[in-house]
């Protein structure tokens, strides 16, 4: 550039070569306050107006990064422009590169913190998401690791340092931490199954097919924790317990079907103890209320037994607690109904049938036998029936 002389001050090259870096660097900051004004504005725009709550928390998190991006983008062209910092150039090239990469890393990483927290606070409540709440807080922290990982990774290349030995490193001693955590991992994607996939949450009562029963106070990542019925805790670690079949008596809703079976005598008029059996099921449904109102009882004949012809009666409870109270006053209703209603529900009775004209006499044991037998069927025949 040429020179001007006022008076004893030179203006040399390197004086423009500063007033061109000042210029662009003024430019950028104008540049700054230009984008500052704009996300502002695009923030309140789609607070007001849309009611986009997720907008307004990406541009809160991503205006900071960008406006400081911006700025460094303007330091790093004014530095271009000053001839005395050619010989840096390649490595401001590179820490321009490791700039970017570090705030690209940086902006990712608090945009999916600020959807993931945007997701707790107004998807999970209303059930409508797919990823419970205790998910996002180790899937944000594991999303966040490898982010910086893999920019890490980035910015030591930029640096001319190899990354193939470390990256060999790291599948290494992945490999042999995988191995010497197995149990642990496998409780822990045991316990996001779980969790994500809504088989069971606190608060559930479960049976595994073990038999052991139990409500279910705390679904961890490395085990599950249930009640008995007996008030006592039992940790289930999540791998066995994915792995076993499990019956909820809380899913898919909290009603559960109450079943009593019985038997009536042969004598007995089969479309009479229908009646009578539907009267009481209709009567124990009105009357309690852990009962299901809307639900109509159900009557079937089950088969000819020894002593009696075996039927049963189907209501259902609100929920299972409910179903024992309901169980037993349905119970209590169908033996006074019966006894009212003369209704015999038979003791076990067995006929010994011995052959005649054969000239074959039965021993004394079996005389006896036959004769208690004959006893008891006269005497139950009196007796009221239980």
């Amino acid at each position: 550039m040429p020179e001007f002389k006022i008076g004893p001050v030179v203006l040399g090259g390197l004086f423009w070569e500063a007033v061109l870096a000042l210029g662009i660097l003024a430019l950028f900051l104008v540049l700054v306050w230009v984008a500052h004004l704009l996300l502002n504005r695009v923030a309140k725009r789609l607070t007001r107006r849309l009611r986009n709550r997720l907008g307004e928390r990406l541009v809160g998190a991503v205006s900071g990064p960008v406006l400081l991006l911006i700025l460094l983008q303007g330091i790093f062209l004014a530095a271009t422009a000053v001839s005395v910092l050619d010989p840096f150039r390649s490595l401001l090239s590179a820490l321009w590169s490791v700039a970017v990469i570090a705030f690209v890393a940086l902006v990712i990483t608090r945009s999916l913190r600020e959807v993931l927290a945007w997701y707790t606070r107004y998807v999970v409540p209303r059930g409508k998401g797919p990823l419970d709440r205790k998910l996002v807080g180790p899937l944000r922290r594991f999303l966040t690791l490898s982010i910086y990982l893999l920019a890490a990774l980035l910015i030591l290349d930029q640096l001319d340092i190899s990354i193939t030995p470390l990256i060999a490193g790291l599948g290494i001693g992945g490999l042999a931490v995988a191995l010497a955590l197995q149990p642990t991992l496998s409780n822990f994607f045991a316990g996001t199954y779980l969790v994500s996939d809504n088989v069971i949450s606190p608060g559930d009562f479960i049976e595994l097919e073990n038999g052991l029963r139990g409500y279910v106070t705390e679904v961890g990542w490395r085990s599950t924790r249930l009640r008995t019925p007996f008030n006592n805790l039992v940790v289930i670690p999540n791998s066995r317990l994915a792995d076993s079949i499990l019956t909820n008596y809380y899913g898919p809703t909290m009603e559960i079907g109450v079943m009593v079976e019985a038997g009536v005598s042969y004598e007995s008029d089969l479309a009479h103890v229908e009646r009578v059996t539907l009267e009481v099921a209709q009567e124990v449904i009105q009357e309690l209320p852990e009962a299901q109102k809307d639900f109509e009882p159900w009557f079937g004949f089950e088969r000819f037994g020894d002593s009696n012809i075996d039927f049963w009666v189907w209501v259902q409870a609100k929920d299972r607690i409910g179903s024992f109270k309901v169980k037993t006053e349905l119970m209590k209703g169908l033996h006074k109904r019966f006894i009212q209603e003369g209704i015999e529900i038979n003791y076990p009775v067995r006929k010994l049938v011995f052959p005649e004209g054969d000239g074959a006499k039965p021993s004394p044991a079996a005389r006896a036998k036959a004769n208690g037998a004959r006893t008891t069927r006269q005497r139950r025949k009196t007796s009221p029936p239980a």
